[in-house]
C-alpha cells in the first residue's frame, strides 16, 4: 500500500546562486558528507545538489510533514547504490515519522527517482508499506538475482 507521495521541482540556477553566496555553510547545513562528496565529484555540481534538494523536499512531503515538526534536512539523505540507482536513507525524526506511519505487520520502503533538464531538477518519492513475511504468510516477492540459481 502507498503511505505517501511527494514531488519537488528545484531550479538549478537558484541552487547555484545559493552555493555561490553561502558555500560551505549551505552545504553542511543541508547535505550529508556522502551527498557533498558525490556532488563535488560531478561535472554539474549545482545540478547534483539541486536534485538532492528536490529529493529532500519530496521526501518531507511524502512523510506528510513538509519541512516542519522537527524534521532536519540531514534526516533525509540520498545515496547511490552500486548500479547508480538513488536511494533515500532516513534517520532521526524522519525515521521516527516513517516508523509511526507504517502499519503493524508491514515494512516501509522509500522509493526515489531524480531527473534534471537544465535549469530544472525534479524528484519523486513514494513511500510504500509492504507486508512482512511471517508464519502463515506466503512470501510472493520475486527472488533477488543473488537468490536465483544460475541455469546454463
Amino acid at each position: 500500500m502507498i503511505l505517501g507521495i511527494g514531488t519537488d521541482l528545484a531550479n538549478i540556477e537558484r541552487i547555484a546562486g545559493t552555493l555561490e553566496r553561502f558555500g560551505d555553510r549551505f552545504k553542511t547545513r543541508v547535505f550529508t558528507q556522502t551527498e557533498r562528496a558525490k556532488a563535488e565529484r560531478r561535472a554539474d555540481v549545482a545540478g547534483t545538489y539541486a536534485k538532492r534538494w528536490a529529493a529532500k523536499e519530496a521526501c518531507s512531503k511524502a512523510l506528510g510533514t513538509g519541512l516542519a515538526m522537527g524534521i532536519s534536512w540531514k534526516d533525509m539523505a540520498v545515496r547511490n547504490i552500486a548500479s547508480g540507482q538513488p536511494v533515500m536513507e532516513l534517520t532521526g525524526w524522519a525515521a521516527e515519522r516513517l516508523a509511526a506511519m507504517t502499519p503493524p505487520g508491514h515494512e516501509a520502503v522509500v522509493h526515489v527517482t531524480l531527473t534534471d533538464d537544465h535549469p530544472w531538477a525534479q524528484a519523486f518519492v513514494v513511500i510504500e508499506a509492504r507486508p512482512l513475511a511471517g508464519p502463515g504468510v506466503l512470501d510472493t516477492a520475486p527472488a533477488s538475482p543473488q537468490e536465483t540459481p544460475h541455469q546454463d
